[in-house]
């Protein structure tokens, strides 16, 4: 009875810890300086993943300014979007006012587990917060060439203020010109 309890209970743990990664994007370092900081992303896919073409991953609410500057390994291709793009079976936190990033990808299949390479973009802050991604690849265990959808955490710039510009300009207008209008009514 105990030993059947303690497999039990082993079986269930490690049932507990399977998972499900697919393509598990990771911030490597921000280099650069203002207002040019590079974000390097390494991406890999996981065991019993395999990549294809059409299977992509999404960085969400990168920043409030659209990146044109990208690299990315050979097969891949950049896009942005305000909203998505996302898999129907996970919600991500979406903000549409911040640019998603999303690498999508075109060549001979990648099986897991593999590196995939540096994906970068460059932001005009090298501050970061916690944001979150989104990926689907294809299944290459049973049942073999089931896409797969994940989501999970990644570190992303803390957004721009560019928000903030028409506001510092009022403020720097009433600055200026405050004291003189007081020194015409006088």
């Amino acid at each position: 009875m105990k030993k059947a309890l303690i497999l039990g209970l082993v079986a269930f743990a490690m049932g507990s810890f399977v998972a499900y990664g697919d393509i598990i994007p990771t911030l490597s370092s921000v280099t650069g300086s203002s207002p040019n900081f590079t974000w390097n992303y390494t991406a890999n896919v996981t065991v019993d993943e395999t990549v294809n073409t059409g299977n992509y991953f999404t960085i969400y609410d990168f920043s409030a300014i659209m990146p044109t500057t990208t690299t990315q390994p050979a097969g891949w291709t950049f896009s942005t979007a305000l909203l998505g793009p996302t898999a129907s079976t996970v919600n991500p936190t979406d903000n549409p006012n911040l640019w998603n990033l999303t690498w999508t990808y075109s060549g001979a299949a990648i099986p897991g587990a593999a590196a995939l390479g540096t994906f970068s973009a460059v932001s005009s802050t090298d501050q970061l917060k916690q944001g979150q991604f989104t990926a689907q690849a294809t299944r290459s265990g049973a049942p073999a060439g089931t896409v797969i959808d994940n989501i999970g955490n990644v570190s992303v710039p803390v957004p721009e203020s560019t928000s903030l510009l028409p506001l510092i300009g009022v403020c720097a207008a009433a600055l200026y010109f405050g004291p003189r209008l007081r020194r015409q009514r006088a």
